[in-house]
C-alpha cells in the first residue's frame, strides 16, 4: 500500500512550482449554516478545503488564518464554476442573462472577493487572492460549450487561477477537453462507484497523464465495499474503523485523493490517524497491506492477469 505514502503533487508547465495535495480534501457540499464552523474544525484537524458555500467556508479559512491554524500558502483551496442549471437561483455568482464566458468571468470575480484574506496574512507574497484549482462542475450540454467555458478560464491561469480541473466527466469526454485545451486539467472530481466501475479507465488516462482523481461519495455510494473482507481485515489490523479502511484502500489505488465531509471532529481525527498507522506500519505489515490492496483490486475489477 505504498501509494498512501506518495506525496500528490500537481505539477503544471505553466507553473514555476508544484502544488501539494494532501491524501483528504475536506468537502464542504450540504453543510449550510455550520459551514463555518466545520470548515474551521477540519483546518485545525489537518483538512484543507474544497468549497460549495464560498463566502460561508471564507469566514471559516479567514478565522483559521487569524488564528495562526494555517496560512494561505499552505492552504489548498479549490472552488468551482457552475452553469446556471446546477445554481441556486437566489444565490447565484452572476447573471444568468449574460453570455456564457461572461457568466464565468462574474463566476470567478465573485468567488476571488470571497478569497481575499489579505486583511488576516501577515505577509505581503499571500495578500493576493488567488485559487489553486478551479473546477468545472460538470461537462457543458455540448463540447463547444464545454471548450468555451474551459478556455475563458485558461485566461486567469496561472495568475487568479493556478490549475484548472473538471468534475462529473466520463473518459471521453476528458480525453477530447485534454486534446484540445491549452491549460490541461490537473484534476478529475468523481463519483467513486460501481455504477461507474470505478472509473477504472478513466483513473488509467489521469495516472499515465499526472491527473490527481478526486474520489467523492466514497463512503456513501459503497455499502458493499465497507462490509468487505479486505476493509474488515485492514480495519480489524490497525484498529480503524471500517470507513477509514476503505479511505485507505481507495488511496492505495495511486493518484488519488478523497473528498472526505464529516462533520465529526472525532472522525476527522480518526480518518488522519488511520493514514498515519499505515504510513508507520513495519515492513511485514507492509507486505500484509499490499496483500489486501490486491484483493481490493480485484474486487473492483482492476486487477488484471499481468499484475497477478
Amino acid at each position: 500500500m505504498a501509494a498512501i505514502l506518495e506525496k500528490l503533487m500537481i505539477q503544471s508547465p505553466h507553473m514555476k512550482s508544484v502544488v501539494k495535495l494532501p491524501p483528504f480534501i475536506y468537502g464542504t457540499a450540504w453543510k449550510k449554516e455550520a459551514t463555518e464552523r466545520l470548515v474551521y474544525e477540519a483546518l485545525s484537524k489537518g483538512f484543507t478545503a474544497k468549497t460549495l458555500s464560498e463566502d460561508l467556508v471564507a469566514a471559516g479559512i479567514s478565522r483559521a488564518i487569524k488564528d495562526k491554524i494555517i496560512r494561505r500558502k499552505d492552504l489548498y483551496l479549490q472552488t468551482k464554476f457552475t452553469s446556471i442549471h446546477g445554481q441556486d437561483p437566489k444565490a447565484m455568482p452572476y447573471d444568468a442573462q449574460l453570455p456564457l464566458a461572461e457568466q464565468v468571468s462574474a463566476s470567478v470575480m465573485s468567488s476571488l472577493r470571497n478569497f481575499n484574506f489579505a486583511d488576516v496574512c501577515e505577509h505581503d507574497d499571500e495578500k493576493e487572492p488567488y485559487i489553486d484549482t478551479l473546477v468545472l462542475h460538470s461537462p457543458m450540454p455540448t463540447m463547444a460549450e464545454t471548450l468555451e467555458v474551459w478556455q475563458t478560464l485558461e485566461q486567469f491561469v496561472p495568475g487568479e487561477i493556478r490549475n484548472l480541473g473538471i468534475s462529473n466527466c466520463n473518459l471521453f469526454t476528458l480525453m477530447e477537453l485534454y486534446e484540445r485545451s491549452n491549460i490541461k486539467p490537473v484534476a478529475v472530481q468523481n463519483r467513486f462507484y460501481a455504477d461507474t466501475k470505478y472509473d477504472i479507465g478513466l483513473r488509467k488516462f489521469c495516472e499515465e497523464r499526472g491527473i490527481i482523481y478526486e474520489a467523492f461519495w466514497t463512503l456513501a455510494a459503497n455499502p458493499g465495499l465497507l462490509r468487505s473482507l479486505e476493509v474488515r481485515q485492514l480495519s480489524d489490523a490497525f484498529s480503524i474503523s471500517p470507513q477509514a479502511a476503505l479511505y485507505c484502500l481507495v488511496l492505495g489505488l495511486g493518484k488519488v485523493t478523497i473528498l472526505n465531509g464529516t462533520t465529526n471532529p472525532e472522525t476527522m481525527v480518526e480518518d488522519w490517524r488511520a493514514i498515519k498507522a499505515l504510513t508507520d506500519a513495519s515492513e511485514s505489515n507492509q507486505r500484509a497491506c499490499d496483500a489486501l490492496m490486491m484483493g481490493f483490486k480485484s474486487r473492483i475489477g482492476q486487477l488484471r492477469r499481468h499484475d497477478e
